[in-house]
């Protein structure tokens, strides 16, 4: 007997992965390795009233597995220009292509280079975009993610409150207007407790023998407060990242001090965030336009 929870994951990957990817208007390098790229999407269309547009980052998910790559959210940054935005897709260095660390798949991530490449993107990100997107207007960004890629998205918003070792720390917080994470791994015990994505977080930071070890340099739930506006968009639905991960976080903010905006979408799964032809992306968007206007 078939799962109905599982056929709907399924039938929501179908959609969101069915559409063909949107080539950018420019690309840019941050960095010598291939995958230390962003690409640039111009808005389609600006608001009345308005020379400059804010700009949104898009850090996309996958489980941080290199299988996974900026390609399956380039119609989510396309539907972003559409709605007047220009847009940096960020792409990052990803877990090995075959299997170590005792994973039975492809392994998630790489330490320390992922966070190697998205802190250098944010770093590079004003010159870059400023070359790219002259109609962006760089004291309005916002950073989003989807999944693994939110988690990230809370990372780049958090590296001045990282330990005084780490070497992704800034002194300052970050410039920007908020952060929208969408159905992120942001707390890596409780993600780590279900299972999420096979045990991703823990072979992110190394492997279980690294993970207590690593947690407070990486997992978002550690990384408060920050004092940046914070918004989370979840299914209620989504079986690959159950919601309780983004209840998880948004309580442990609430110990620390913070309030973040939690959105919890009925008869949604995982996918349907990244989608453009569904309900939840223009909800993604109403989020990112609220942050950024």
């Amino acid at each position: 007997m078939t799962d109905p929870a599982v056929e709907r994951d399924a039938a929501e990957a179908a959609s969101a992965f069915a559409h063909p990817p949107v080539a950018p208007d420019a690309t840019a390098a941050y960095g010598p390795h291939p995958d230390q790229v962003v690409d640039f999407y111009a808005p389609r269309q600006s608001a009345p009233g308005q020379d400059r547009v804010p700009l949104v980052v898009v850090l996309h998910g996958g489980a941080w597995r290199a299988p996974y790559d900026r390609q399956h959210v380039t119609p989510l940054a396309d539907l972003l220009a559409r709605r007047g935005f220009a847009v940096a897709n960020v792409e990052y260095r990803r877990g090995s292509p075959v299997p170590h660390q005792g994973a039975d798949g492809p392994v998630a991530g790489r330490w320390p280079e992922t966070f190697d490449d998205v802190a250098a993107a944010m770093d590079a990100l004003p010159r870059l975009a400023a070359d790219a997107l002259p109609l962006a207007d760089l004291r309005r960004t916002v950073v989003t993610g989807h999944s693994a890629g939110g988690q990230l998205a809370l990372w780049a918003a958090a590296r001045h409150v990282l330990p005084p070792d780490a070497p992704w720390r800034t002194a300052e917080p970050p410039a920007l207007r908020g952060v929208v994470a969408l159905a992120p791994i942001a707390d890596f015990t409780v993600a780590e407790e279900l299972g999420v994505c096979g045990g991703a977080s823990a072979q992110l930071l190394g492997g279980p023998e690294r993970f207590a070890e690593r947690l407070g340099y990486a997992d978002p739930a550690a990384l408060l407060p920050t004092g940046i506006a914070t918004a989370v968009v979840h299914g209620r639905e989504d079986i690959v990242v159950p919601h309780r991960v983004a209840e998880s976080y948004v309580e442990a903010a609430a110990k620390a001090g913070e309030t973040v905006g939690l959105t919890l979408l009925d008869g949604v799964g995982h996918f349907p965030l990244i989608d453009p032809a569904a309900d939840a992306a223009a909800v993604v968007c109403e989020e990112i336009a609220q942050l950024a206007w």
